[in-house]
């Protein structure tokens, strides 16, 4: 049997703007559009690194390479295998030291209680980019909720951030006053429905994540992406939103983002669902190299 998070994931829309796409996953067949997915020379295996982190331990995967590290950080429910199609890809095309990694509560990694936090999660991936010896010159590679973990790691550590690449993210822009009420009032039946369900490490996943998501939203709503940072935007051609008016402000705050400084571009994923990085590899790679030949 499917357990409740696939479940209650596929019932209906809010629980992705909470999370990610990636309940989904199981019932999206990628388009045959994944062209430049073959690694244009052999790269080693990832090699797994289980480190401590606030308390608690972490699972990394780091293919070896020379800077910038490219960092690949999934949407959320999701673990580091959401990036199966494009960390070989990226590593072999551009020679960087490419990481991915099991954010707390998934894959790998310890499960840690309490309401779930973008800023703990960003606390965490400091702390364990640390212990791996990568303190500097970063290439933030973000899905869905992990946009709001890029937010919080590269307000608490500018100077440890060369770029990122934002994949069909949540943005600040987004969570207007209006557009969060209105999650929080679409998600209510769905947590209700979840805190029924039989607690399983998914579920408390998901029921971390909607903790206070109000409250939560209202302050991400204000932060704002360091100047100095490049990045770019990879906008889904299909929104994680069946409603025209919530697909419609998708859209816009994507736009909105990309177009508030000079050193932002913005690239539509044509064919793709919400899941990007299964539907449109190809389109997550090219949008980092591109980025790459950005930087100093």
């Amino acid at each position: 049997m499917r357990d409740s998070t696939e479940r209650f994931g596929r019932l209906r829309w809010p629980l992705i703007a909470l999370t990610s796409a990636a309940v989904l996953a199981a019932g999206v067949t990628a388009c045959g559009t994944g062209a430049g997915t073959t690694p244009d020379r052999p790269t080693t295996a990832p090699r797994l690194h289980e480190v401590a982190a606030n308390g608690h331990q972490l699972a990394f995967y780091v293919t070896p390479g020379a800077k910038p590290a490219i960092v690949l950080d999934a949407g959320g429910g999701m673990d580091a295998t959401e990036w199966t199609k494009v960390a070989p890809t990226i590593a072999a095309q551009t020679g960087s030291e490419v990481i991915t990694y099991d954010r707390a509560g998934v894959g790998r990694s310890d499960e840690v209680p309490g309401p779930w936090r973008a800023a703990d999660a960003g606390s965490d991936l400091a702390a364990g980019l640390t212990r791996l010896g990568v303190t500097d010159d970063i290439v933030l590679v973000s899905h869905s909720l992990a946009g709001e973990v890029a937010f919080a790691f590269a307000d608490s550590h500018p100077n440890r951030v060369a770029g990122a690449v934002l994949v069909d993210a949540n943005l600040p822009q987004f969570f207007t006053a209006d557009e969060t009420a209105r999650l929080v009032a679409a998600n209510r039946q769905q947590i209700e429905g979840l805190k029924q369900q039989p607690s399983t490490r998914k579920t408390r996943q998901l029921l971390a994540e909607a903790d206070d998501y109000g409250p939560v939203h209202a302050k991400y709503h204000t932060m704002t992406w360091p100047a100095r940072i490049p990045a770019s935007v990879v906008v889904s051609a299909r929104t994680p939103f069946p409603t025209a008016l919530d697909a419609r402000r998708w859209r816009q705050a994507q736009r909105e983002f990309a177009d508030a400084a000079p050193n932002r571009r913005r690239v539509v994923a044509e064919h793709s669902s919400h899941d990007v990085p299964r539907d449109r590899p190809d389109v997550v790679v090219r949008a980092v190299t591109d980025l790459l030949r950005q930087l100093p």
